[in-house]
């Protein structure tokens, strides 16, 4: 199910797990490649209980150890942040960091149909496994089991995101 507002789809960028001091500041497992996203603007926090939606402006943010702190404005105290923990951080689409060119965000690709350099269908991108050293595309294949194809040069040789294309060459061995 996706989040939306005003017609606009919604982002998750993190997670509420406690509250950080008196002073209203709340702590938050980024979601997110892009923790510099978190400078003063307008996000959503959506209870997981309720589904409540709250749009707030941030009125700053700092890293602190694996979390980052953040302060929403008029919070000024721990009474008034509470209820938010274990809600749940959105931006819009707008919103979202500014990719370099080549790449992509998860949801442009989930869901593309993969396809040999021959144009044959091999499946659809069903999910992105983040390994370390590489990303690995899990391919879902009609009638044969996920094909795991590693985000290397080698094998991924085009990707056409309006169109939901993903060209690919499959090396031998991964079949």
């Amino acid at each position: 199910m996706t989040n939306m507002y005003q017609g606009k789809k919604l982002f998750r960028v993190g997670k509420i797990v406690n509250t950080q001091g008196i002073k209203g500041e709340l702590r938050l497992v980024p979601t997110t490649d892009f923790p510099d996203r978190f400078k003063p603007k307008s996000l959503f926090i959506i209870k997981n209980a309720s589904g409540e939606m709250n749009e707030v402006e941030l009125e700053k943010a700092r890293p602190h150890k694996n979390f980052i702190i953040i302060k929403i404005q008029g919070c000024e105290s721990i009474n008034e942040v509470e209820k938010w923990k274990g809600s749940e951080l959105f931006v819009t689409e707008d919103n979202l960091a500014t990719l370099a060119e080549g790449e992509y965000f998860f949801h442009q690709l989930l869901g593309c149909k993969v396809q040999s350099e021959e144009a044959e269908e091999i499946g659809v991108l069903d999910n992105i496994l983040q390994t370390g050293a590489n990303d690995v595309y899990v391919v879902k294949r009609e009638g044969k089991k996920d094909l795991l194809l590693p985000v290397i040069d080698e094998c991924v040789k085009d990707i056409d995101t309006e169109n939901k294309i993903i060209t690919v060459h499959v090396m031998p061995g991964l079949e």
